[in-house]
């Protein structure tokens, strides 16, 4: 049987990751979708540039604890 796996629980297994680790994680999926060749047809890129600025100089747990704060 395969298992289903909701976008809120990985979007809540997410939170527990470093903000390098989610950065590396953009990059994992979106190095996908431009495989897909769904990146060059339906997505702006370039809204995307600048995102991640500063995020890795931000203490992880505090990050963590603010995105929290944010969805509650």
């Amino acid at each position: 049987m395969e298992k289903q796996i909701s976008l809120n629980n990985i979007e809540k297994a997410i939170e527990d990751l470093s903000p390098e680790e989610q950065l590396r994680l953009v990059e994992r999926v979106a190095h996908r979708l431009r495989k897909t060749g769904i990146a060059k047809k339906d997505l702006e890129w370039g809204q995307l540039y600048g995102l991640g600025k500063g995020l890795w100089k931000e203490d992880a747990q505090r990050y963590v604890s603010r995105s929290r704060e944010d969805r509650g």
